[in-house]
């Protein structure tokens, strides 16, 4: 145990000017495929939601194909599938983006991760209530504006609860980065425990770590649904 710790603890939690460690590549991953998948889920939920069936189908279309394929099928996809298409590997910049294999994990979990918020959010446009586009729009507010200062502030507050759930759970999928042999959390493990055979050490700091992380969105998450989220509480006299 001593030993693990001694040779592997730095890899884990700290990073130098040359490498960084298992906790900065998860983070990383995860902040980046959150965020990215946040800008284009919100355009995209407004689009699913639509009546109109050619704005609303080819998002809907996406959303299925991601949703209904394992997230480990899609990062082969990425990592090496579309690298082996002869117009990529040929073309100089296609070629330089799908050999990098951050690079490609980032763009399956930002895909997948577009694919679940798309439908949260959909489903959140679609709750507002009618009485109060109907106010918006008697007041005067184009379009625009009632979806700007109506109807997405009100889903993306009613979201929050899904939302924090699928951020959670698009964190337990970073661990799928070690196949791509992104140096993650998982991918320290399993070198320590390769080099050393302390197999429950290994994965119990990796364990601690992604719980440690899990509570700290957790507490996040909580209290911006306290904030945001405070209208919806009975409201003394």
């Amino acid at each position: 145990m001593i030993e693990l710790i001694h040779q592997y603890w730095p890899n884990y939690l700290y990073s130098d000017g040359f490498n960084y460690s298992g906790l900065v590549i998860t983070l990383w991953l995860l902040v980046v495929s959150i965020a990215l998948g946040f800008l284009l889920a919100v355009p995209l939920a407004i689009a699913r939601a639509s009546r109109k069936a050619f704005v609303s189908r080819p998002v809907w279309l996406y959303t299925y194909v991601f949703r209904g394929t394992p997230l480990y099928v899609q990062l082969l996809l990425c990592y090496t599938g579309i690298y082996s298409l002869h117009f990529v590997h040929s073309h100089e910049w296609l070629g330089a983006f799908f050999r990098s294999a951050m690079n490609c994990t980032l763009l399956a979990f930002t895909l997948n991760e577009c694919a679940y918020a798309t439908e949260i959010f959909a489903g959140a446009i679609r709750e507002t209530s009618h009485s109060e586009i109907e106010a918006a729009r008697a007041y005067g507010m184009s379009n625009y504006k009632v979806y700007t200062r109506i109807i997405l502030p009100s889903a993306l507050r009613r979201a929050l609860p899904a939302y924090s759930n699928e951020v959670i759970l698009m964190l337990h999928a970073t661990t799928l980065a070690f196949t791509a042999t992104v140096p993650d959390i998982l991918k320290v493990a399993r070198d320590a425990n390769s080099a050393t055979y302390m197999t429950f050490q290994a994965y119990g700091i990796a364990a601690a770590l992604y719980a440690s992380i899990v509570f700290a969105l957790i507490w996040v998450f909580h209290r911006v649904e306290m904030r945001m989220l405070a209208y919806l509480k009975p409201q003394g006299h």
